[in-house]
């Protein structure tokens, strides 16, 4: 049985339990999936608050003293936190505090939703009363990340442009004109071109540069696991590798799952990518995509907020529960938390 609040297909979850991400542990706690990560305490601070910690006198040495090893609910390919069906949120809310909570100094139970349109109203009751239970055994909640996404609510592209302001139009039609110069190819996962370790070692090398270029470094997915990923023709997803002069400059792997296409991975090269302006014209391929099969959404991911709002976008907020160990710092988190919301501006955010 799909756990409740997952959008992504089984075969993705599992891949993440058989191929974590560089330096973690995964396991299971209360039925629910959760791994134990290396996690640097400034990752989701606003970068203000970010900049003034690092810049602090003595950070190179003391700064070390800010990563620890904590639990997480969750995992890292999953949109939001897995639950099991049927499960009490307060019981659950106490076997995670008792399970993962107290042999680690931090716990997060991370991106549960918060009434997200992508879900329906007996979900976002069940995830309210979990928060409820989190708070009620100690942990604080914070906002989470913002999600990015887009009701396939329109008939053309024009149609979809014509929503946002005359400013937006121009630029972006203007930067879509390089389109005509790139060759857009779908191969879906188990295609035979992928038993070549050569052919996934260029997709991992295009992830790779999209990881290394990323403000926030968390979880390094393997090689293995895109192989693994890549070759199995059951997940059901399909990649979209964007050609330019017959170069592959990039590549978006995404996955059709109950009338809604996830967009989960990519790849560039650089400068290529940035040249072709292929980030815009990977968006509008998944919106024709999405509008072609007739699905309901699409389903953008959490990272870049800003240049997903300037192209359409909406948002609909998490929140992680935190808890920490120490009754202190518990204490100290709580009145800290503000820095670490920076996401929260997107839930009502109108790029002009």
């Amino acid at each position: 049985m799909r756990y409740l609040n997952q959008l992504e297909p089984d075969a993705l979850v599992a891949r993440f339990a058989e191929h974590p991400p560089i330096g973690f542990s995964v396991l299971e706690a209360a039925g629910t999936p959760a791994f134990v990560a290396p996690f640097d305490l400034l990752t989701t601070a606003d970068a203000e608050a970010r900049d003034k910690v690092m810049h602090a006198p003595g950070y190179g040495w003391w700064g070390k003293l800010l990563r620890w090893r904590t639990a997480f609910v969750g995992t890292t390919v999953s949109e939001y936190a897995l639950f099991p069906h049927g499960v009490d949120p307060s019981a659950l809310a106490r076997s995670l505090r008792d399970e993962l909570g107290r042999r680690q100094r931090l716990l997060i139970v991370k991106d549960v939703p918060q009434a997200s349109p992508l879900f329906d109203a007996d979900a976002a009751e069940w995830c309210r009363r979990f928060a409820d239970a989190c708070a009620d055994n100690g942990f604080v909640l914070l906002e989470g990340q913002a999600l990015a996404y887009v009701p396939i609510d329109f008939a053309s592209e024009d149609e979809y442009l014509s929503r946002l302001s005359s400013g937006r139009r121009k630029d972006i039609r203007r930067k879509l004109r390089k389109r005509d110069d790139v060759a857009v190819e779908a191969v879906r996962c188990g295609d035979a071109a992928f038993a070549d370790d050569a052919v996934v070692d260029a997709y991992y090398a295009l992830y790779e540069n999209v990881y290394a270029q990323s403000e926030i470094h968390f979880d390094k997915l393997s090689r293995d696991f895109f192989a693994a990923v890549l070759r199995d023709a059951a997940n059901g997803g399909v990649v979209f590798v964007y050609r330019h002069e017959g170069a592959m400059i990039g590549w978006n792997l995404c996955f059709v799952v109950e009338g809604k296409l996830i967009d989960k991975y990519v790849g560039f090269a650089y400068p290529q990518a940035r040249e072709q302006n292929l980030y815009f014209t990977s968006w509008f391929h998944n919106l024709a995509f999405a509008r072609e099969q007739g699905l309901t959404h699409y389903v953008a991911g959490w990272t870049d907020p800003e240049i997903k709002s300037y192209l359409g976008a909406k948002f609909t907020l998490t929140r992680h529960a935190i808890y920490l160990r120490n009754p202190l710092l518990r204490m100290l988190a709580r009145r800290l938390g503000r820095f670490f919301e920076s996401d929260s501006q997107w839930a009502t955010h109108e790029q002009a």
